[in-house]
């Protein structure tokens, strides 16, 4: 995460929060200084019971939302910094950019600044990589195809 020019007034640890197809995760604790580097993976994992079409999967990830948000360890809480909100099928699945970026999957994104953040909106720097499986569901029990 990027923010030129930015100190931060308190100088407890930050952490990323991501929320991900009704799943919570969060990233090791940084010290507070920009640039701030998360060199981590997350798996996100999620079954979904009766559906045969892609298309009806893209329908309902287009209902879901992906939520990041960016906290300070200011107690008794944390502090939001900035959030990042967007439907699921767009998080994980971008449409095509007609100009060729040179990592391949790495995306960049404008966080929204919450009240508690003074400077210009953090740019996030990531990728994500999707796997879709087919299974058959019986007596219970997964079986891959």
């Amino acid at each position: 995460i990027t923010c030129p020019g930015v100190v931060l007034k308190d100088k407890q640890e930050l952490y990323l929060s991501v929320f991900v197809l009704g799943k919570y995760k969060k990233t090791e604790c940084v010290p507070a200084v920009f640039p701030l580097f998360f060199q981590e993976r997350l798996l996100f994992e999620k079954a979904f019971a009766n559906i045969v079409d892609p298309g009806d999967l893209v329908k309902l990830l287009e209902f879901d939302t992906a939520v990041l948000e960016l906290i300070q360890l200011v107690p008794p809480v944390g502090k939001v910094l900035a959030t990042y909100e967007e439907n699921t099928r767009d998080f994980l699945f971008p449409d095509p950019k007609l100009t060729h970026e040179r990592r391949g999957l790495e995306r960049e994104i404008l966080m929204k600044r919450s009240p508690f953040f003074t400077g210009i909106a953090p740019k996030l720097r990531f990728s994500t990589t999707s796997l879709i499986s087919d299974s058959l569901l019986s007596l219970g029990r997964s079986h891959i195809q």
